[in-house]
């Protein structure tokens, strides 16, 4: 067993989900409790996470040094191994910050560091950096902006690096976590497939004949919660698709369809397009408008439970991304609050249902496959719980709210016609909130800038932006400004994750 030490990192988790795929068991456990929990379990190896603090603050999250001395493999990763440098002599400076990907070379590949190439790109995201290194301590690796990228303690065995292996855009970083667990720490590797049955057995396990209200929107993660939900309690399922006026259009088709052909359901839709703008009315803060959209969300279906009184659960479509956004571990950060996080008020007694809470998105696809969903389906370009609204940046209005699905449909079209879509991970548009002038029919116009934001992705924790053919982008652009009305131009997003999330708000 590897222990994971969960200094707040947005990705700490993913280091744990990489470990499974290797077959490796894995267990978390806060920095505060990790000596003893070190001592009592003894584990093979130990994995420090990144984190949000800075080791140069008084108020920085540490770790008893005593974990050092255990004769245990450690590999710190970002924060984890700035910590490791402080606490045994080195000096770590708010200097030298990185964001997103990064071209690291390897003057030497000892150890864990035996990879395929000596030079590749990975993915950073720190603002402190380790300038003078510990006694014992060798470098391997480095940047252009930073020294010590990568290092090693061989006599120890102790390894620190500046990038993040777990991130998916990190190239070769499963093979040297793989190189750590198996090679140092000598964990055998036994991969598991996924297995919707397993899953579906617990649902069952815990819902029993009770029914279970189910909160629908169309998109693949409720989708894929709601239908093994479904094969789990049949008839006991009641899917509620709220119409809010703020998804893409014909997804209450799509929902309809799902839950009347694909699994036979006693499906509610309702209307709430009013209620929505009425509630979103003057709120330009996204914190804000999120929240506001929450609330409301709850208070329908605090409706619908009240008539439903045989109803015990409440059934959500949340995946881990959600969670770790919404300040899912003790010392997370909190980056943006998700609708679908956060618990039920005391007044709503429907107890949560949310069987893909701790998979990413593309888990949960494969989840789906495995479970018999469509490829159209499972393969759809994921879309924001709160819909358009973040999409609009300032007030939702509903010639705002126009503006952007025209847009948006023109995007996706365009995406589609070129055979991009299945290659990309999301590909919409932004009504950024930002006036520049044109010049339309001889006259001055001063009107609103549209982003276009396509991106790969597997499991939503890093993003890289795509590289679209100039051509498609040019009829893309030329769409917009022609066919949304007061629109100026439009800018296309190069900016990965991290530093920026994957959408504007």
């Amino acid at each position: 067993m590897i222990t994971i030490v969960d200094f707040g990192s947005q990705t700490a988790h993913l280091i744990g989900r990489r470990l499974r795929q290797l077959g490796v068991s894995v267990e978390y456990v806060y920095p505060e409790d990790a000596l003893s929990f070190v001592k009592q379990h003894k584990p093979s190896g130990i994995i420090f996470s990144g984190g949000p603090n800075d080791i140069s603050y008084d108020a920085s999250l540490s770790i008893d040094k005593k974990v050092l001395s255990l004769e245990i493999p450690i590999l710190g990763i970002c924060y984890g191994w700035q910590l490791i440098a402080h606490l045994l002599g080195g000096t770590v400076q708010h200097s030298k910050k990185e964001y997103g990907p990064e071209e690291i070379i390897f003057d030497k590949q000892p150890s864990i560091f035996a990879l395929p190439e000596k030079t590749f790109s990975a993915i950073m995201s720190h603002g402190d950096t380790v300038t003078k290194l510990p006694k014992g301590f060798t470098p391997v690796g480095h940047t252009k902006q930073v020294e010590y990228a990568a290092v090693a303690n061989e006599k120890l065995h102790i390894y620190g690096v500046q990038f993040h292996p777990e991130a998916d855009h990190t190239e070769y970083g499963l093979e040297l976590l793989k190189n750590f667990t198996r090679d140092v720490c000598r964990e055998p590797l036994n991969p598991l497939a996924l297995d919707p049955n397993a899953i579906i057995d617990e649902i069952r396990g815990v819902v029993g004949n009770k029914k279970v209200i189910y909160a629908v929107s169309g998109g693949v993660d409720s989708t894929v919660a709601a239908f093994l939900t479904g094969k789990a309690i049949g008839q006991n399922l009641i899917p509620v698709y709220v119409d809010s006026g703020l998804m893409r259009p014909e997804t209450d088709k799509r929902v309809q369809y799902i839950f009347t052909k694909l699994i036979k359901a006693n499906l509610i839709i309702i209307d709430a397009r009013k209620r929505f703008l009425k509630a979103l009315r003057g709120i330009t803060d996204p914190e804000i408008k999120r929240k506001a959209i929450g609330k409301l969300y709850v208070d329908i279906f605090e409706g619908v439970a009240k008539k439903h009184k045989d109803a015990t659960f409440l059934g959500q479509g949340t995946i881990y991304s959600d969670v770790i956004e919404s300040k899912g571990s003790r010392h997370a950060s909190h980056i943006k609050s998700h609708h679908n996080v956060g618990g039920l008020p005391k007044e709503l007694t429907l107890q949560l249902l949310e069987p893909v809470r701790n998979y990413y998105k593309d888990e949960v696809r494969e989840l789906g496959r495995l479970a018999g969903l469509p490829q159209d389906i499972v393969n759809q370009q994921p879309f924001p719980g709160p819909g358009f609204a973040v999409r609009v940046r300032g007030e939702v209005t509903e010639e705002r709210l126009k503006q952007v699905k025209i847009a948006d449909a023109i995007v996706v079209e365009e995406i589609k016609n070129a055979e991009l879509y299945d290659n990309v991970f999301q590909s919409f548009a932004v009504m950024t909130g930002a006036f520049s002038t044109a010049v339309k029919g001889d006259g001055r116009v001063f009107a609103e800038v549209v982003a276009v934001r396509i991106i790969e992705s597997n499991d939503v924790m890093t993003g890289q932006w795509s590289r679209v053919p100039h051509d498609v982008l040019a009829t893309i652009s030329s769409r917009i400004v022609n066919e949304v009305s007061h629109v100026s131009r439009v800018v296309y997003d190069i900016t990965t994750k991290p530093p920026a999330t994957m959408e504007w708000e």
